[in-house]
């Protein structure tokens, strides 16, 4: 690899971290705003509490870990996309 191709990779990868932070953020809260707003209750702080019945805890579980990935394969690929978008026109890729 050449030097500038490291760079090119290093770049990538501190944006696509930086990415993945904001975009897991913002996912999380969109979810618990949407289960306050759906269920009328607060999102479960602790799944495994005896507290919260198992239909709700599982519930919640499937909805933020679908919800979560789903988020970050679309931040992920369009990052990516727009990423050698970027190094077609700066003449980095042939």
């Amino acid at each position: 690899m050449t030097e500038k191709s490291d760079r090119q990779d290093l770049a990538w990868r501190v944006i696509g971290a930086l990415i993945g932070l904001g975009t897991t953020f913002v996912a999380r809260k969109a979810i618990e705003y949407g289960w306050e707003k759906v269920t009328g209750k607060k999102p479960p702080a602790d799944l495994d509490s005896p507290e919260i019945g198992m239909a709700e805890a599982i519930g919640y579980a499937v909805l933020m870990g679908v919800g979560m990935e789903v988020t970050r394969i679309v931040a992920t690929r369009t990052a990516a996309k727009r990423w050698q978008s970027y190094k077609r026109k700066a003449g980095g890729l042939s």
